[in-house]
């Protein structure tokens, strides 16, 4: 399990706005002291502001705060479901703010409308070739549906792309996170060599950025290549932020930890023999902010 989630480490750029929604909703503050210590209180006074914005929709169906208010009402009531309504609206009230599309398509991916997300995702790209948020949950679906070679074939198209659409307009295509993206499906797939070279790319261009460092850590991790994974992660942890210092520090102390094939049962170590057994976890993935307040 040391890998499950450790990926999200190499794409702090590209976390989905649902995620960033979700972990606001749950650090919100309580509007007084008594709520606080009254969960049902809160429920309760989301539940009349919800009430409220839907009255206010009554009379004006297109009122944007109001729209807004509900979706984030609904999303801390863990209604997720119940913000596709209001979604739909606001992303056809304002489709030059992408933000309201973008999350749209993640509500529908995350209560397995996948095809529905997969359009959005896909008429986004048609605009925005670019669009991190969109490329990365068209890629997410495709690696669901296991699709991975769609998903790379996606990812490779998009930078063939980015020379001509960054000389036309500066940025318009993240190359970094394009390629962290490819490194990441590379290495779900256990294309360790192409997952590498996709960071070693990344590396080049930008020898400051410690997400393809800690990229490759994960891979030589799993390979059973500890001390050269330790020297990678220490070399990925003097580059970041202060921020992100603490998490790659405790990855290196992962590589420490026994495993499994250490523990000793009766004076017995509990190691598999078989030969070619994988006693690694897959990884899970992680984009942008919307803000928590409407």
């Amino acid at each position: 399990m040391l890998l499950v989630g450790a990926i999200a480490f190499i794409s702090f750029a590209l976390a989905p706005l649902l995620s960033s929604v979700l972990d606001a909703r749950q650090v919100s503050q309580p509007s007084s002291p008594q709520e606080a210590n009254n969960p049902e209180a809160q429920q309760e006074e989301l539940q009349a502001q919800a009430r409220g914005y839907e009255l206010v929709l009554q009379r004006e169906p297109e009122n944007e705060t109001a729209l807004r208010g509900l979706v984030e009402v609904r999303l801390q009531l863990n209604d997720i479901a119940g913000v596709l309504d209001p979604l739909e609206k606001l992303s056809a009230l304002k489709p030059d703010e992408m933000r309201y599309t973008i999350l749209l398509a993640q509500v529908k991916q995350f209560t397995d409308d996948l095809e529905g997300a997969a359009q959005i995702y896909r008429k986004i790209l048609q605009q925005e070739p670019g669009n991190t948020q969109a490329l990365q949950g068209l890629v997410e679906l495709l690696v669901k549906q296991e699709r991975p070679e769609a998903a790379i074939g996606l990812l490779e198209e998009t930078l063939q792309l980015a020379p001509e659409a960054n000389t036309a307009k500066a940025g318009s295509i993240d190359v970094v996170a394009v390629q962290l993206l490819l490194g990441q499906v590379y290495t779900e797939q256990q294309r360790f060599d192409e997952a590498l070279q996709a960071y070693d790319n990344t590396q080049k261009a930008n020898p400051a950025d410690f997400r393809p460092l800690v990229g490759k850590g994960l891979i030589l991790q799993r390979q059973g290549k500890i001390e050269e994974a330790r020297a990678i992660f220490s070399t990925a942890s003097s580059l970041a932020p202060p921020q992100y210092k603490d998490r790659i520090d405790a990855l290196i102390a992962q590589l420490d930890a026994p495993t499994p094939a250490d523990v000793q049962i009766d004076g017995q170590s509990g190691a598999d023999t078989t030969e070619g057994a994988d006693t690694t976890e897959g990884a899970d993935t992680t984009n942008p902010e919307l803000e928590p307040n409407p």
